[in-house]
């Protein structure tokens, strides 16, 4: 954790001083590597994966990556190998400048658990560079009366390796006055001082031309040379002198161009032109040179560029004041940078997902460190999110953050989340930085599909045209992608082996239109139910069932249909009526049905026609049909009614039935057909004439001869009786009676009624009943022994 940085909650907001939060972090010898500066690309550093003890499969599923603190990538990891390569060449003057040792630090990440393992890697310097002096002469004014042992500082060299490879001694060409020696500054390098070894003399030798060389460590060394230009001045009694010897002072790091730094000051007790003082910079580096200005008459050093606290904190600054004689003194002044808070924090994003599958358990979404090169109060940090979001913003090592999901995210809640990681430092005015992250919850397939109904009812006319459509169900699936795409299928009973039910009804199984494969018939089926199912395409596939029933609406397709009377062509029905009834007198009643259902089958009766209106009525809801009048001599015996029945569906169908109704005086007279009733309804056909006409003659004849038979019977049994004669009545059938007289072996006499159809083509010959019998008790010894002969004798019946 860099000093002087601080995390403090506010509702998100998270407080850390070197918490852990169960993340692992490797002991601090752990990752210490190296590599030669200049290595080309994809150098080998070291086999991380054998270094971390995991497999090569372990690595990939572990996530492991690379993070730099620059956030540059200087590192490669090959995740097949695991081996941590070089991404480029790397330049340690670049790098590190003058820093030594050059050290550049990284951070191992890896997931499943989230762990993090703090390495750095060390660049090796090669000696690539060679010492250089900024000024090619330099001319050095020395009195001669200057006392052998006088020390004369020159400006350094610079060389742009370190350690070793950067300056490590200083040598001057042979000669007999001077030589060089080597000290060492308080920055931690070292400078050539030329020592006067022998007194000088202006009149045997006015200027003196020396080399200096400046070698460093390196294998071979390298080194550069300047000219040192000596000039021997006359007596010069007093060098200037400085009011001090060091001046300290402060800038803030925003003060403007041109802003007064410091000034210098410096005295010569000498007069004329040996008082004249001039002011430079001496010994600087290029780095205080571009920074800094001095006065050369009044020592005022003034700003030439805006300072930076973050590059560099404090300033030493040598100046020089030279007289007119050329003596010289060097005072030392001091500058010390102030931070002001103008550095915003940084958020450095090490590892970033933006997708997070639903109903995952705390997943791990990002990674990620923050600085502020601001120091105190103003390098101190506050990092927090949103409120109500469900995340966790955990702190670790470092300064790293962690960010995560606090548990299951429900997709169908919320499919996606804006999360604004704010950081914002203590300074002031306190400045901020925002991150915004946008995180997808991926979806799983954790809803099935659901129908907007658990039960649809769907209405169908009959005789409808196959492929009808007859409805839709609907299923929505709250999922997204392929776990929301719905297909629908029918769910065939088990008690459908024939599978009836998928020669009725399709579905469409992209979009749950259901059509009546064939034309339906209310009369067969009037209503048939089913499940569909509606399955989702996920894996595993999510499915629901809804209730189909279809009611075949009914449609009046069916007449009526007469019961009764029972329509026969070769033999009409014939009702009987006796003159005597009253009216409203029950004659019959037309029964029918309807195949249709409700209003379709509602059936209504009505007289079309009549033989002889007003006579007959019928019934409009019930088919009764009875008298409306009392029945008079005149009106005819023989009547012909057309009856409708007509039911209610639109449009209505109907049926029609005739009835012949026959008036008689009692339903005791025998009655006949008249011809032209028969012969009206007979056919008209020739053929069927004919054979009626030889089936009346066949039935005629064959009744006389039972007729002959049985009066030659009764006569014979009479004249074994009584021996007396037997008298046959006159005519077939006296007044249509026949009289059966109490002889022979009938107890009593008895009188039938005869009808004989003779007109109607049956030749029907039937006993009625007898008529006012004439009953004579006899013996029941008698009875017993007769009855039997009676029934042998007319136990027949022609019909």
């Amino acid at each position: 954790m860099e000093a002087g940085t601080l995390c403090r909650p506010r509702q998100r907001q998270v407080l850390f001083l070197f918490l852990f939060w169960g993340v692992s972090l490797a002991g601090s010898g752990f990752g210490r590597y190296s590599v030669t500066e200049e290595t080309e690309r994809g150098s080998f550093v070291v086999n991380l994966a054998k270094d971390l003890g995991l497999g090569d499969q372990e690595l990939v599923a572990r996530g492991v990556r690379v993070v730099s603190d620059d956030n540059k990538q200087h590192l490669l990891l090959d995740s097949q190998t695991g081996d941590l390569l070089t991404n480029e060449k790397l330049d340690r003057e670049k790098l590190c400048g003058l820093t030594e040792p050059c050290v550049l630090y990284f951070q191992i990440l890896m997931d499943n658990p989230f762990q993090i393992y703090r390495a750095e890697l060390r660049v090796r310097d090669i000696n690539d560079h060679s010492p250089m002096f900024r000024d090619q002469e330099t001319v050095l004014k020395i009195l001669e009366s200057t006392a052998e042992g006088t020390a004369f500082r020159l400006e350094r060299a610079e060389d742009a390796d370190g350690g070793l490879n950067g300056i490590q001694s200083y040598t001057i060409n042979p000669n007999s006055f001077f030589h060089i020696k080597i000290s060492d500054s308080d920055e931690g390098m070292i400078y050539p001082e030329l020592v006067l070894d022998k007194a000088l003399d202006r009149e045997k030798q006015h200027e003196l031309t020396l080399t200096l060389t400046a070698l460093d460590g390196g294998s071979p060394p390298r080194s550069g040379t300047t000219t040192i230009r000596i000039v021997i001045l006359d007596i010069n009694d007093n060098a200037p002198q400085f009011s001090q010897t060091i001046y300290e002072t402060q800038a803030p790091e925003n003060s403007p161009v041109g802003s007064l730094i410091a000034k210098v000051s410096a005295g010569d007790v000498d007069s004329g032109v040996n008082a004249d003082i001039s002011y430079s910079l001496f010994d600087a580096s290029e780095d205080i040179r571009t920074t800094f200005q001095i006065n050369p008459f009044s020592g005022d050093i003034v700003l030439i560029v805006l300072l930076d606290y973050e590059l560099v904190k404090s300033y030493k600054i040598n100046v020089q004041a030279m007289d007119g004689g050329g003596l010289t003194a060097t005072c030392t002044v001091l500058v010390e940078v102030l931070d002001i808070n103008d550095n915003p924090p940084e958020l450095i994003i090490s590892s970033l997902s933006n997708y997070v599958a639903e109903n995952s358990p705390e997943t791990v979404l990002a990674v990620f460190r923050i600085k502020d090169r601001d120091s105190g109060e103003n390098g101190k940090m506050l990092c927090y999110i949103q409120d109500n979001l469900p995340f966790l913003l955990k702190p670790s090592v470092e300064n790293f953050y962690i960010l995560m999901t606090e548990g299951g995210l429900d997709r169908e809640n919320q499919a996606e989340y804006n999360i604004t990681i704010t950081v914002t430092d203590l300074g002031t005015p306190r400045l901020k930085t925002q991150h915004n992250l946008t995180v997808t919850v991926s979806d799983v397939n954790d809803n099935a599909p659901a129908f907007s109904q658990s039960s649809y009812t769907l209405r169908v006319r009959e005789n409808n045209s196959p492929a009808l459509h007859i409805g839709s169900v609907s299923a929505t699936d709250r999922d997204a992608g392929a776990n929301a795409q719905v297909t629908y299928s029918l769910l065939l009973p088990p008690h459908d082996p024939h599978l009836r039910l998928a020669s009725l009804v399709s579905i469409n199984a992209d979009n749950g239109q259901l059509f009546a494969l064939r034309a339906l018939d209310y009369e067969a089926l009037q209503a048939f139910e089913f499940g569909v199912r509606a399955a989702d395409r996920g894996s595993p596939a999510l499915s629901s069932q809804a209730l189909v029933r279809v009611l075949v609406v009914d449609a009046n397709d069916n007449a009526p249909f007469v019961l009764y009377p029972l329509q026969n062509r070769s033999a009409p029905c014939t009702e009987l009526v006796p003159r005597a009834a009253e009216a409203g007198y029950l004659v019959t009643k037309v029964v029918a049905v309807d195949g249709d259902s409700g209003q379709n089958a509602w059936l209504s009766y009505q007289l079309l026609k009549a033989t002889e209106p007003g006579l007959f009525g019928v019934w409009a809801h019930n088919g009764e049909v009875r008298t409306a009048r009392l029945l008079s001599e005149r009106d005819a015996v023989k009547h012909r009614l057309l009856v409708l029945v007509k039911d209610n569906g639109e449009p209505p169908l109907s049926a029609s039935v005739t009835l012949h109704v026959l008036l008689v005086d009692g339903f005791s007279q025998p009655y006949l057909p008249l011809p032209d009733v028969a012969a009206a309804e007979a056919p008209a056909d020739l053929l069927t004439v004919y054979l009626v006409i030889a089936l009346a003659s066949v039935s005629s004849l064959f009744l006389v001869s039972v007729l002959v038979f049985v009066a030659v019977r009764l006569c014979r049994r009479s004249r074994a009786a009584s021996g007396g004669g037997c008298s046959v009545p006159e005519g077939p059938f006296a007044g249509h009676l026949v009289d059966v007289s109490g002889t022979g072996t009938l107890s009593h006499s008895y009188q039938y009624e005869v009808c004989l159809r003779g007109g109607s083509g049956t030749g029907e010959f039937k006993f009625l009943k007898p008529i006012i019998p004439n009953i004579q008790a006899q013996s029941s010894g008698r009875n017993s022994e007769e009855n039997p002969t009676f029934r042998n004798s007319f136990g027949f019946n022609f019909q």
